[in-house]
């Protein structure tokens, strides 16, 4: 894949600004749950380069392969917590937007696992990782996750 652009030479300050705010977004819950929620979204809209990148760093945190492999059947799947399933319904909701707006149970999950704080953390990460989903898809972006990570690391 060859990329149509590349945002951080286009528009330095910015995306600096974007990198910081993903870093200390993407700290302020467990780290386990952000990956599943950067893997499930990455996966709904369709980014192979936010679920290659997330998938390696899932790992990395220690989540296990049958829990990165049953993620797009989370619903199904006995290996969820609580937690993770409001998580993840949450994420789906706010990523499916576009398909109409009937969140209450979603959110009545959510509200029954998370604090008002940590709603307001998780919604910050699920608008992050669905505009990484974007620049990635839209500018046709490939990054190497231990490229990616050091990247991070020096806008921290």
């Amino acid at each position: 894949m060859t990329p149509k652009l590349d945002p951080f030479a286009a528009a330095p300050s910015l995306m600096k600004n974007w990198m910081g705010t993903t870093v200390a977004v993407t700290a302020s819950l467990e780290p386990s749950l952000i990956e599943l929620v950067k893997i499930r979204a990455s996966q709904i809209n369709g980014c192979a380069n936010c679920i290659n990148m997330h998938t390696v760093e899932a790992r990395a945190k220690g989540e296990t392969e049958q829990r990165i492999y049953l993620l797009s059947a989370w619903r199904e799947a006995p290996c969820y917590s609580d937690r993770e399933r409001a998580a993840l319904g949450w994420t789906e909701t706010l990523t499916r937007l576009s398909e109409g707006h009937t969140h209450e149970s979603a959110y009545e999950a959510l509200k029954a696992q998370f604090t008002e704080e940590e709603q307001v953390k998780l919604t910050l990460m699920i608008n992050v990782i669905n505009g990484w989903n974007r620049l990635a898809v839209g500018f046709s972006l490939w990054a190497d996750p231990a490229a990616a990570k050091a990247a991070a690391e020096a806008a921290a």
